[in-house]
């Protein structure tokens, strides 16, 4: 599996389909929010926007019509990151593999469209495809292109997965499957995180082969403890280590909502930033961090807070296609 900063033919976006899962927000302002991410994208890649039949008028009305192509397909929602191919390369070769989708444990009801829409993809776009039997989400993995995979022991090792697998046969599947020989559990992914138990990609991005950002936080925040726990591991992994300890929040009926920095999306020439749009100098320091991390691209942000209340961020709704 090649890194996410490595030449990509396009990105892989799907749009919002399911009114209920938008909680503290409208579905019309997760649509906006899509097209913005699309938008912000097709300006320096092509888009594959995935779109349930009966929406795709809306969808051509709200996204550029340069840049971005339409794939009518049934779907229950949005997050491809989760419920799409993962993709690999290899002597001249692409391939996707399918995982076995169950909407974060059957957390969220029916699933049976995003469960199927990895295969529609790649038929799509005619690229092999790869099945697994493992239950896995894109979002429950980082990767460095070497052969190195983070990922949270909350998330893989999560009885509502693969409650027939341990630690050591669910590392055996990804390794055949993703091209893996290094494995760093980090313990658990952000408190606030109940929608996807934990997934690595709200904490954790490699930047270069050995080094990557990990979201910290202050003593006396709620991810404290954790955080110190998953910078220990990494650098004990033999990872250099930059932390991020900006990390906003948002309120949802009383309930603290984080909108992590670190759910950024790489594109070709630019990273794609989730912001609170509550705090700009916050937004500002990490949009200029990341740039730092990451050169020769833009930094562009975009407001996160739907997303976020949805579950999420733009890593979230997001997927990469390399190129080969």
């Amino acid at each position: 599996m090649p890194a996410e900063w490595t030449p990509h033919e396009m990105t892989l976006v799907a749009w919002p389909q399911r009114e209920e899962a938008w909680r503290g927000t409208t579905i019309d302002e997760a649509r906006d929010t899509h097209a913005e991410v699309v938008a912000a994208i097709s300006e320096f890649e092509p888009v594959l926007l995935v779109v349930a039949p009966e929406h795709a008028a809306d969808a051509r009305n709200r996204v550029p019509a340069e840049n971005v192509e339409i794939f009518e397909a049934s779907i229950d929602d949005s997050w491809l990151r989760d419920s799409g191919p993962i993709f690999v390369t290899g002597e001249g070769k692409r391939a996707g593999v399918d995982f076995v989708f169950n909407a974060w444990g059957e957390a969220f009801t029916p699933y049976d469209a995003d469960a199927a829409i990895s295969r529609r993809i790649l038929e799509h776009l005619g690229i092999e495809r790869i099945p697994s039997d493992l239950v896995l989400e894109g979002g429950s993995i980082a990767v460095n292109g070497e052969g190195i995979l983070a990922t949270t022991e909350q998330c893989l090792l999560d009885p509502t997965r693969n409650p027939g697998l341990d630690r050591d046969a669910i590392a055996a599947e990804l390794a055949e499957k993703l091209g893996i020989d290094q494995f760093i559990w980090l313990r658990q992914g952000l408190v606030e995180d109940g929608d996807t138990d934990g997934h690595v990609d709200n904490i954790c991005a490699f930047y270069e082969s050995g080094k990557a950002l990990l979201q910290t936080a202050p003593e006396g925040d709620p991810n404290f403890e954790n955080a110190q726990a998953n910078l220990r591991i990494l650098s004990d992994a033999g990872v250099e280590v930059v932390e991020l300890d900006l990390l906003p929040r948002i309120e949802r009926d009383g309930e603290s909502i984080v909108v992590p920095y670190t759910n950024f999306y790489v594109a070709n020439g630019a990273l794609i930033v989730p912001v609170s749009g509550i705090d700009p100098d916050m937004d500002a320091q990490a949009l200029e961090m990341l740039a730092r991390l990451y050169p020769g691209r833009e930094a562009v942000g975009i407001d996160g807070r739907t997303l976020a209340l949805g579950g999420g961020g733009i890593h979230c709704i997001t997927q990469q296609v390399p190129a080969i």
